[in-house]
Formats: C-alpha cells, sequence, structure tokens
C-alpha cells in the first residue's frame, strides 16, 4: 500500500530566529487533501560527555515551553553550513567547560517527526581535557556531574524526561 504524501503547496508562514513555520498542502494517499504544520529547525548536536569511563557531565536548564528544569546532555543548534562535528565540539565547550580528545559519532535522531524536521546528531565525548566555558548570554545553566547508574536510574524514576538524553543513552 502507498502511504506517501504528495506536497501541493507549501508556504513559510513564520520566520524566526531559531525556527521557520511551514504550512503545506498535501495529497493524501487516498486521494483526499490535508493540511500539515511544520516547525523547520536547522538540527543539532548533543554530547554524552565522560569525564571518566563512568562519570556523565549533565546540564541542568530552566526549559521555557514546558517551564520546568530539566536534566539534559550538552547540546546545540546548528548554525548554517556549519560541520555537524564542530558544531558538537564547540557546544560541549561552551556548555561544559571541557574540550574532547576522542569525539565519537553514534547516530542521529528525529526527536518529533509529526511536526518538525529536526535532526540532533548525538555523539560520545572522551577523554576531555579543561576548555574554556561560555554560554550565550541568554543561556543559564549548572553543571552536574552523575555516576552512569545513577542517569539509569534517574530515566527510570522519570527524573531525567529530556529525549536527546535518553535516545543517546540507547546507543551506549
Amino acid at each position: 500500500m502507498n502511504i506517501v504524501e504528495t506536497t501541493i503547496e507549501s508556504e513559510v508562514k513564520f520566520e524566526g530566529k531559531i525556527i521557520d513555520l511551514t504550512v503545506k498542502q498535501v495529497l493524501l494517499p487516498n486521494g483526499k487533501q490535508a493540511s500539515r504544520e511544520i516547525v523547520n529547525h536547522p538540527g543539532g548536536v548533543a554530547i554524552l560527555a565522560f569525564k571518566d569511563k563512568d562519570t556523565l557531565l549533565l546540564i541542568e536548564q530552566f526549559r521555557s515551553p514546558i517551564e520546568k528544569i530539566i536534566l539534559e546532555i550538552p547540546a546545540g543548534k546548528l548554525e548554517k553550513n556549519e560541520d555537524i562535528e564542530l558544531c558538537g565540539r564547540r557546544e560541549l565547550e561552551e556548555e561544559t567547560g571541557y574540550k574532547a580528545n576522542k569525539f565519537t559519532y553514534l547516530g542521529k535522531i528525529v526527536p518529533s517527526p509529526g511536526y518538525t524536521d529536526e535532526y540532533i546528531y548525538l555523539y560520545k565525548a572522551e577523554d576531555l581535557i579543561k576548555g574554556t566555558i561560555g554560554c550565550d548570554e541568554d543561556e543559564f545553566i549548572n553543571l552536574k556531574e552523575y555516576r552512569l547508574s545513577e542517569v539509569k536510574e534517574m530515566i527510570k524514576d522519570g527524573e531525567i524526561i529530556d529525549s536527546k538524553t535518553i535516545c543517546a543513552l540507547m546507543y551506549l
């Protein structure tokens, strides 16, 4: 059975600093038409940063869309035409103050393909050395260290709810 939708018309309704909103009219496999609202996002990189074999660096950050402080792995948005690995290395240093001698690509995820085209690329950072912390001026984070077993328990207990963090740990 064909399940592919065909775009008939596409219009950007909003252009923001980080995201755009596109509304598409699509032709469904059954011949009917439907509307799709799509958040266009440049993508991002998230990093499982190991201070040692069993100590993971997490950041604590207030997330306005859900009005909560959450724990998550360091991550950031790709700039236009930016190399994915370089973005990850930059974000690691900006958010944790560490650089990685070993930086391994793990894979990529689509966090919410029902409404956004965002991809998040996942890396594992090891053999860390001190760098320079330097968050964006509108970014406030606390750096935390947890044993890997603690992080797994926090996920099971619902204390860590960030999808990129949970997905990245699945690659280990």
